[in-house]
């Protein structure tokens, strides 16, 4: 504290200095925005010519010492979002100089570049930010939900979807290269392995930059990217916003050792913004578990956290044409051997090397069948890759693909036998609700969220750990019959939930409360 006293002590010493022309206009341009956020009149034009000038223009307005007055004036003046250590810093140096720090702060953080943004409140708006989503045409699970969640909210609500700078410390409205990536929703190739397209093309206008205030922020995919946590953080503590966000899973913490180095403290600064929303709408009572877990934890911290409820995502089945039928014919389907499936990337969550052991043991023992995986490689994918070549070179009957369209993905899990997706964690398992969409029975573990889609009939439950008893399910829907029949009627039978309906229900929790 003395430290932080003393610099703005030698601040008020040394005189003051004047500002960048560019600057001096940018915060003449938004001193407004102030003012009307803070329901005042407009102020007398004065002229702007330095820091100090703006306390003669906001001073009568702007409580310097109310955190949440300082979060917006930094944010409206600058262009740029404030992080937490900013705001508090300059309170509390306002408190013993009357204000003068909360302005040198906005000429610190005004740049020469956020001087030329256009910048605007959104008071009482609904903000769907999709930074990520709205940047590249790979679509994970998560993108698919954003997509189609997002997609949905702008045919049938009121909101505005978002993105930022690219340093993350501006929040922004989408060109229309992004917005047209967001819209594409379920015509875009799935799972492609394609990476991110160059964000702006040549020509297209800078977005209006976007304040917040007293407006609901939603996020419907994961925010990961540190310096966009740390503003996020700022926001949701500090500002006037409500907040929510898609929980999809707790995986870095509590499956830490399956997920990519470095990705479990990336994750742990997300955790550290969302404990200041307002409420997570996780994935599946699973999901809700673990977010809920976390949330418990932080009561040791004198925080309440988020309120955390399960909204289960949809699981929409899709007819193929005959093209993309006879293309996964050809693709997949060896003589007249049953076709097991494994969908999904090959990161070690998702238990592949078990896969590939369990069905080593049965092709063994003399059941006869093909195994195709579908997704991409990862991280931590080179020993699956090298124990399946070696399966290749010994004549087993198994192979991987990746970049197939839905339409010939759903044609694959039609002419399954089988689909087995052994996960040692998942937010939801959405190749589990798809093959029982397709009326295809699934091998998948006794747990989480698994074991939630598997009570709801067509599929067959197994310890992911236990290699044998993998290789015991899968026998048992290669050689009973009977019991595949039964598994796929009931498979057929599962009741429809939509993407419509959850986009609603996400809505009613995330917005209208």
């Amino acid at each position: 504290m003395n430290r932080v006293r003393e610099r703005h002590r030698m601040r008020r010493a040394a005189p003051p200095p004047l500002s960048p022309a560019t600057h001096a206009a940018a915060w003449a341009r938004r001193v407004h925005l102030v003012r009307t956020a803070l329901g005042a009149a407009p102020a007398t034009p004065t002229l702007i010519d330095r820091p100090a000038a703006l306390g003669a223009v906001l001073g009568d307005v702007v409580d310097h010492c109310d955190r949440a007055h300082v979060w917006l004036t930094l944010a409206a003046l600058t262009g740029r979002l404030p992080d937490r250590h900013a705001v508090v810093e300059v309170a509390r140096a306002s408190e013993f100089d009357a204000g003068a720090s909360l302005w040198a702060a906005v000429a610190e953080h005004t740049t020469d570049e956020s001087a030329g943004w256009d910048v605007r409140l959104a008071s009482g708006e609904v903000l769907v930010d999709v930074a990520h989503t709205a940047s590249t045409d790979l679509t994970t699970g998560i993108q698919r939900v954003a997509r189609e969640t997002t997609r949905r909210w702008l045919g049938s609500r009121t909101c505005t979807p978002v993105s930022w700078s690219e340093g993350f410390d501006a929040m922004r409205e989408l060109t229309p290269t992004e917005l047209r990536r967001v819209l594409r929703g379920a015509v875009e190739r799935r799972r492609a392995d394609r990476g991110p397209i160059t964000p702006r093309p040549p020509g297209e206008a800078d977005p209006v930059v976007i304040v917040p205030w007293r407006a609901t922020y939603v996020v419907p995919e994961l925010a990961a990217e540190p310096p966009r946590s740390a503003r996020l953080l700022a926001m949701a503590e500090l500002s006037t916003n409500r907040t929510g966000v898609i929980g999809f899973d707790c995986v870095p913490i509590t499956s830490a050792e399956t997920t990519q180095l470095g990705f479990a403290g990336v994750f742990a600064g997300n955790l550290a913004a969302v404990r200041h929303f307002d409420r997570v709408a996780a994935i599946s009572g699973a999901a809700a578990t673990e977010y809920s877990g976390w949330r418990a934890m932080l009561s040791a911290t004198g925080l309440s956290g988020p309120a955390v409820t399960s909204v289960p995502l949809p699981v929409e089945g899709a007819l193929p044409t005959d093209d993309d039928t006879a293309s996964a014919r050809q693709r997949f389907v060896i003589g007249g051997l049953p076709l097991v499936l494994a969908i999904g990337s090959h990161e070690p969550r998702k238990n592949h090397l078990a896969v590939l052991h369990a069905a080593e043991l049965l092709w063994r023992e003399g059941q006869r069948f093909s195994l195709s995986f579908i997704g991409g490689n990862s991280w931590g994918s080179a020993d699956f890759t090298r124990l399946l070549s070696e399966l290749q070179r010994s004549g087993r009957p198994v192979d991987t693909a990746s970049k197939l369209s839905d339409g010939q993905l759903w044609a694959a899990y039609r002419l399954a036998r089988f689909t087995v997706f052994p996960s040692l964690n998942e937010g939801f398992g959405l190749p589990v609700a798809e093959s029982l969409a397709a009326g295809t029975p699934a091998v998948t573990s006794d747990f989480g969220s698994m074991r939630e889609l598997a009570a709801g009939g067509g599929a067959l439950t197994v310890d992911p750990h236990d290699d044998h008893g993998l290789a015991d399910g899968m026998r048992r829907l290669l050689v009973d019959d009977e019991l595949h029949a039964e598994l796929s009627r009931a498979a057929r039978s599962r009741p429809v939930r939509g993407w419509d309906t959850y986009a609603d229900e996400l809505w009613d929790h995330l917005v209208a409360w």
